[in-house]
């Protein structure tokens, strides 16, 4: 689904008529066998580490989309104050958290 979501607190053009409480979207992941064996020989040589780079852009995507669900399941048509953290949770793991308020809005009159 596709609402409207922002880094601020207001959207221009709209109102906020409810706040519905923070919500969130959270993935945890770790790279392939191959990611790690790229991501290995790339640290050793130097540069951008591609396969990571593409891990990581892709567990910010899951929790971004979980993050629309759980706005969507309880009602909200838009999130205002997205943020993103990401925690490493020891060999191989980081968890990637989505975050921000799930509101209401309707067009200013």
């Amino acid at each position: 689904m596709n609402i409207p979501v922002t880094t601020t607190f207001t959207i221009e053009g709209y109102r906020i008529t409810r706040y519905f409480g923070i919500v969130r979207g959270i993935i945890v992941r770790a790279p392939t066998i191959p990611q790690r064996m790229l991501g290995g020989l790339k640290s050793i040589i130097g540069g951008r580490v591609g396969a990571f780079t593409d891990m990581c852009e892709q567990a910010r995507q899951q929790a971004y989309d979980l993050l629309i669900d759980h706005a969507v399941a309880i009602g909200a048509n838009a999130i205002v104050g997205l943020r993103y953290d990401a925690s490493d949770l020891g060999p191989g793991g980081t968890e990637v958290l989505c975050y921000g308020t799930a509101v209401q809005i309707e067009p200013e009159r």
